[in-house]
């Protein structure tokens, strides 16, 4: 037992970050749900409530790949790529649960098609890094790779059509004739949802790399 702790080991962080994979699309759908039900206050509570447990699950896993670095003698990719890779896609699911509380704080009454478009560009954005993380533990087969980048392409393109989105939306919002309340709450929420596709391309530039080097 005692020379086992001694050997090196490889911990399984292919598989945590897959799980952490699922919660942000878990989190992802259920935020749009939110927006999509918004008018209904039962349903919209349901939906941030789903939101929140995705967020807290997540970091369970964040926490735990944290500390399985240090235990970890071997690692499958770089120590930095590890550490950097987690704590961007942690930060994924605390945009989606910082956007949703900020709708309620700010007690938002109605979405408009912004809101929800740029709810749709974060839910693709984040079933897409879900889909670039599945593929780490493969990247050693050629048509693997080349589908990790392909997707992370992909992700980068959602970034740029959410922020014309809401540079879209921004010019209406001081371009329209509406209440000074409504006009600061509706730019706080589009920058919020602005930023989870900005993150997920956090996340795609930092397994491009992974893919780069490891491929």
């Amino acid at each position: 037992m005692f020379f086992g702790k001694l050997l090196p080991k490889e911990g399984n962080f292919f598989e945590l970050f897959n799980e952490h994979g699922k919660y942000i699309a878990e989190g992802a759908r259920s935020f749009t749900s939110m927006i999509q039900y918004y008018s209904t206050p039962d349903l919209r509570e349901k939906y941030a409530a789903e939101v929140d447990n995705a967020e807290r699950a997540a970091d369970k896993v964040t926490a735990e790949v944290n500390r399985l670095l240090h235990r970890s003698f071997i690692t499958p990719i770089d120590r930095e790529q590890i550490h950097g890779l987690i704590n961007a896609m942690d930060d994924i699911l605390d945009l989606l649960q910082d956007s949703s509380e900020v709708m309620a704080l700010y007690n938002v009454q109605n979405v408009n098609e912004d809101v929800i478009r740029l709810g749709d560009i974060s839910l693709k954005c984040c079933e897409r890094v879900q889909h670039a993380v599945s593929l780490l533990p493969k990247l050693s087969q050629p048509e693997v790779a080349e589908a990790a980048l392909k997707t992370c392409e992909e992700i980068d393109r959602l970034e740029s059509d959410a922020d014309r989105v809401m540079r879209s939306a921004m010019s209406k919002l001081f371009r329209d004739d509406i209440d000074v309340k409504e006009l600061i709450k509706l730019k706080a929420i589009y920058e919020h949802m602005e930023s989870i596709s900005d993150r997920c391309e956090d996340v795609a530039n930092l397994i491009e790399g992974v893919v780069l080097e490891n491929s």
